[in-house]
């Protein structure tokens, strides 16, 4: 009978078979679908297939739906779940309704998810359960929370929460800053980073606490938690927190991210159980743990593999354009007739690329989208060509195109071979734009995308001294006041800097 091969089915799992009996609850009390069941109990897709299986004949259908053919489930009340006791903050959740109505109203116009970047969505009640931990356990006011990277828009929550703590953003998705940017009215700060090629210095040893919720390969949680440590002020009185989730039924993989971590000197003060829930992820039973770590040292971050992500071209079991493609990208990359071919490049704008160089080779057939404005910022040679995959949303419409062309076109004319070498990839070839063609205006915003990597304010202050021959004083009266004039601005939003170029040129009118 059912009732047997369900009551085998609990008796293996053992001490573990309480998270089970909730999903046979679940069964016994209503409709519910596949994903309520792994979400609400934290249990892994599999599993409660197993168990559905299990329940043959005794189990009914409707669409997508499930439940006990209610004339059976008193068959099963001696293995159902006894009362949960239930979490304390998901209470404190259930009574901020405004806070949540808010949130849910900010994720349901939040960018779409790049699956490339490993995007689930937490579910709104987890920001907010988030943002009332944090605010319960740290004393937050007049501190600062770094978040490396937020599409689940927990700087909008803990902001909301406590509008007393600085919240500073990183990612590398530049839809998703722009969104957090304007949702919250300009009290969460901005940067773009991609952390496998560093972080903004404006964020270094800058923050009381680092949140973050990385890609789950060992990989990914390595560099993320590396990065959150290089955040610190103090290692010694700050905190890493970090969501992770592994199934029970591949313990081995959380082995292998625990060990990634102590290797970093952190010291897990807590894990807190399933804290995280997610519209998603139903491989780990729609759940991760909330990390507390406790830095013992600063120890810095090795720049690594690109593949840090589970899907994708930067998936750890990525293997990279054909020798063919980057054949043709050589071929394809503008140069002077006495210079060498360039050698392909990996990704990577830490520091100025390619310094010295007549041109440059570029792979970004992983970019997720913003590696190609970077490079070209970074770019120090005037000649430069980039290998992309064909579909990169800056080179797949004539939209696009125009866009990233408007960002650069002061420095550089960009060509656009789409299908090249084949149908997958396409070489974006950038030659440099002549000084002389440029009026007062473009020649300054030319000088600061060509220093991209230093301090904006002094920049542009010595991009208006060069091209108008001005003094220093000059120049600051006509820049006047600017929030970003600290940063550099391969570190800024796309939007900002699309924002920024025109201020650029207007300075530089006579």
């Amino acid at each position: 009978m059912a009732t047997e091969l369900v009551r085998a089915l609990l008796d293996a799992r053992g001490v573990h078979s309480r998270k089970l009996r909730r999903v046979l609850t679940l069964l016994g009390d209503d409709w519910h679908t596949l994903a309520d069941l792994v979400r609400v109990p934290a249990v892994p897709r599999r599993t409660v297939q197993e168990l559905l299986k299990a329940l043959d004949a005794d189990l009914e259908t409707n669409g997508d739906r499930f439940r006990i053919t209610p004339s059976r489930v008193a068959q099963y009340a001696d293995l159902m779940a006894g009362a949960d006791p239930g979490d304390p903050v998901d209470a404190l959740v259930s009574r901020n309704t405004a806070h949540l109505r808010s949130l849910l109203a900010d994720i349901a116009d939040v960018p779409p998810p790049l699956s490339a970047l490993d995007h689930v969505q937490a579910t709104a009640e987890t920001a907010l359960k988030r943002a009332l931990w944090l605010d319960a356990q740290y004393d937050l006011a007049g501190r600062s929370l770094v978040c490396l990277g937020d599409h689940d828009l927990t700087s909008l929550a803990v902001t909301a929460v406590n509008p007393d703590v600085e919240v500073t953003v990183v990612d590398v998705d530049d839809r998703l800053l722009e969104y957090v940017e304007a949702r919250s009215g300009g009290r969460v700060r901005t940067l773009h980073a991609d952390f496998r090629f560093g972080l903004p210095p404006a964020v270094l040893e800058s923050a009381d606490l680092v949140f973050s919720d990385p890609p789950y390969t060992p990989e990914g949680m390595a560099l993320f938690a590396g990065r959150a440590v290089e955040c610190l002020a103090d290692p010694g009185s700050g905190r890493v927190l970090l969501a992770y989730g592994f199934s029970d039924r591949t313990p081995v993989l959380g082995l292998k991210v625990q060990q990634e971590l102590q290797k970093l000197g952190l010291v897990f003060e807590a894990i807190l159980p399933a804290f995280h829930r997610f519209d998603g992820a139903q491989a780990i039973g729609s759940a991760a743990d909330l990390y507390v770590c406790r830095p013992t040292a600063r120890r810095s971050v090795s720049p690594g593999r690109v593949g840090i992500y589970t899907h994708g071209p930067q998936s750890v079991e990525a293997s990279g354009p054909s020798a063919e493609a980057l054949a043709a990208l050589v071929d394809l990359a503008p140069r002077p007739e006495s210079s060498p071919p360039p050698r392909p490049r990996q990704p990577g704008w830490a520091e100025p690329v390619g310094k010295g160089a007549a041109s440059l080779a570029v792979d970004l057939t992983g970019d997720p989208g913003p590696w190609l404005l970077r490079t070209l910022l970074a770019c120090s040679p005037g000649r430069m060509a980039a290998l992309v995959a064909n579909n990169h949303p800056n080179v797949s419409s004539a939209a696009g195109q125009a866009e990233l062309t408007s960002l650069v076109d002061n420095r550089f004319a960009l060509r656009f071979l789409r299908s090249t070498p084949d149908g997958k990839h396409c070489v974006v070839v950038a030659d440099q734009v002549l000084a002389g063609t440029l009026d007062n205006g473009g020649l300054a915003v030319r000088e600061v995308l060509m220093r991209a990597h230093g301090k904006l304010g002094n920049v542009w202050r010595e991009a208006l001294t060069t091209v108008l021959r001005i003094t220093k004083r000059e120049a600051r009266d006509r820049i006047a006041d600017h929030p970003d004039l600290d940063n550099r601005l391969i570190d800024l939003p796309r939007h900002r800097i699309a924002a920024l170029l025109p201020l650029i040129r207007a300075s530089a009118a006579d």
